[in-house]
This record gives C-alpha cells, sequence and structure tokens, in this order.
C-alpha cells in the first residue's frame, strides 16, 4: 500500500514516520479509498500498544500519515533470529491482546494480525500497527477485498471462506502468532495457496504441548481454543483470551495488566522537564501516557518518544529520580 520514511520534524526536530501510499490515490482510487480509512481507524485510537497517529495530510495527489517512530523488530524478525521462549511470547500476546480489547471496544477489527505487524520495543512494549485493512463497525466492505485481505497463513476460517468477519477473527490470527512464538512452527501448513486455505477450514492444528511439552495443558488448551473454526467456539473477547492466558502463568498477569499509579511529584517533574523540548503540549502528552504507562520504566521511555532523538538520552536523565 506504500512506502514508510523515517523523518524529521523542521521546527520540533521529533522524529517520526511517513507513509506515503503508493500509487498516488488519484489513479488508483482503491488504494486511496483504503488509506483514508486506515487515517481515519488509526486516529481514532489512543493505546500504548498501538502505534500513535501523530498528523495527515495531502501533499499534490498523495496522502501521508505521519506517525510515531517505533524503534525495535518485529515478531516476524525476531521469529527469524531464533526460539522466543514461552513467557515472552504469552507476554507479548497480552499485549497484542490488550490493543485488541481497546480497539474491538470502539468497533475496529484489525483484520490483520500476523508477526510481521507487531513489532517489539527494546523495553520490551509491544506495538501493533498496520491498520491498512481495519474496518470500524458500520463501515462497508471495499470492494475487491476479499479473501486478498489479511496474509494467508493467518486468516480466519470465515475470511477464507469470504463471510463477514468480527472481533473473533483477529482472536483466531492472535491464536496462530502465539502458537508460533511457542512452538516455533505454524499450526497451519501446505504447500500450496489451496491448501493452505483448506487447513484453515478443516484440519484441526496438533496442541502446542505436543510440539513443546514445557507448555503448560491450560496454556495449550487456550491456544487451541482460539483456533476453532466457529467462531463461537472461540474466545469471544480479547479480554477473555488475556485471562485464559493468565491463568496458565500468573506472574504475565502483573507484569501486562498492573499498571503502578505515579505520584504527583514524578508527574509534575515529567511536566516541566518535557515542556523544555516540545513546549506547553507536554502537560497533555504527561497526562495522556500516565493513564496507560505500565510503571515509571515505561512511562519515561513512551515520554522520550517525543523528543528529539538527539535528546533522549539527556531527557532521560535529567527526569529519573
Amino acid at each position: 500500500m506504500g512506502h514508510v520514511f523515517r523523518v524529521r520534524h523542521t521546527i520540533s526536530h521529533r522524529e517520526e514516520a511517513m507513509k506515503i501510499v503508493l500509487p498516488d490515490f488519484e489513479a488508483r482510487p482503491d488504494a486511496g479509498e483504503r488509506f483514508l480509512r486506515e487515517i481515519r481507524v488509526q486516529a481514532s485510537l489512543s493505546h500504548p500498544n498501538i502505534a500513535a497517529l501523530h498528523t495527515a495530510f495531502r501533499v499534490g495527489p498523495q496522502l501521508l500519515m505521519v506517525m510515531e517512530l517505533v524503534e525495535g523488530v518485529s515478531l516476524e524478525g525476531l521469529l527469524r533470529q531464533g526460539p522466543i521462549g514461552l513467557d515472552r511470547a504469552i507476554n507479548y500476546t497480552q499485549q497484542v491482546l490488550a490493543a485488541l480489547a481497546y480497539a474491538h471496544e470502539r468497533g475496529v477489527i484489525h483484520r490483520d494480525i500476523k508477526p510481521a505487524n507487531i513489532l517489539v520495543t527494546p523495553d520490551g512494549t509491544v506495538k501493533l500497527m498496520d491498520f491498512g485493512i481495519a474496518r470500524a463497525a458500520g463501515q462497508r466492505e471495499l470492494t475487491g477485498s476479499g479473501v486478498a485481505l489479511g496474509s494467508l497463513y493467518y486468516m480466519s476460517p470465515e475470511q477464507v471462506s469470504g463471510l463477514a468477519v468480527d472481533a473473533r477473527s483477529d482472536l483466531y490470527a492472535t491464536g496462530i502468532t502465539l502458537y508460533e512464538m511457542a512452538t516455533g512452527q505454524r499450526p497451519i501448513q501446505g504447500g500450496s495457496e489451496y491448501s493452505i486455505m483448506q487447513a484453515h477450514l478443516v484440519k484441526a492444528p496438533a496442541p502446542p504441548s505436543a510440539i513443546s511439552p514445557e507448555i503448560p495443558a491450560a496454556i495449550s488448551s487456550a491456544i487451541l481454543k482460539s483456533l476453532a473454526k466457529q467462531p463461537a467456539d472461540r474466545f469471544q473477547t480479547a479480554q477473555e483470551f488475556r485471562v485464559a492466558l493468565a491463568g496458565g502463568t500468573p506472574t504475565v498477569t502483573t507484569v501486562v495488566s498492573r499498571r503502578s499509579e505515579l505520584d504527583p511529584e514524578t508527574l509534575e517533574l515529567a511536566r516541566q522537564k518535557l515542556a523544555a523540548y516540545i513546549g506547553p503540549i507536554a502537560k497533555v502528552l504527561v497526562d495522556r501516557t500516565a493513564k496507560h504507562a505500565q510503571g515509571e520504566t515505561q512511562f519515561f521511555q513512551q515520554l522520550a518518544e517525543h523528543v528529539p532523538a538527539e535528546s533522549r538520552s539527556a531527557f532521560l536523565k535529567s527526569i529519573k529520580r
């Protein structure tokens, strides 16, 4: 759908990600419509596990999105490097599910959950990317979308069949991603596009615990439930999936979902230090970030993303006590 560039704002000096649709939307109305929809969907979402949209505008015949620059590596890249480990796999999945719970509550279905669209920052924060084929509740299907939307190994049976999708399709794709992280292999295999699609429809995946015996039975069962062929047999919400994973490894709940309260003194210090770099908007950013950050470390790191790259180290040193 487009190219993404690393750019620097000439006034604030903040480094950002700029996405340009290709080809231009006047030559390809279908691509232009999809890109406009991505902008509107992304603009409606504000969550620590979703890459933030800063602004969008037109330049001649093209549309541009300016987004949060996420420093990190995709889950796809991590999987190529070797085993991820069960604890990390569940941690990352919990964060993806937190983002999906937020989006689903607002009527937004991602429809393209896969390792390539999940970035992990150096501090272990997950950022869900690319809402390019997401659909808000009530929006019509785009002509010609059909089965081509989404990535074949991660598509739900209803997507393969060209049926209507809902939040449970995202949970199916998340389950496949977790299966792959936990076992090192995809639950759905095939030598052709047809065989892969057919496997989504009829083949029952092997239990993850049969491939990796160290996976607890409760976690293995939760993953298999997320991969049920019928949406009614899966978890019905992202939060339900999160609870099931937490039941298998209680420590993950503490890491992912519990947020430490930030004291007023820390918040005021953050406002003052950040304002030195970006001005009065610092107060808004500090207050918004404090609502979602899971402890001081993540709070400071997320604020640092708004500071020019060459000044981030100095900012972090000044704010940490």
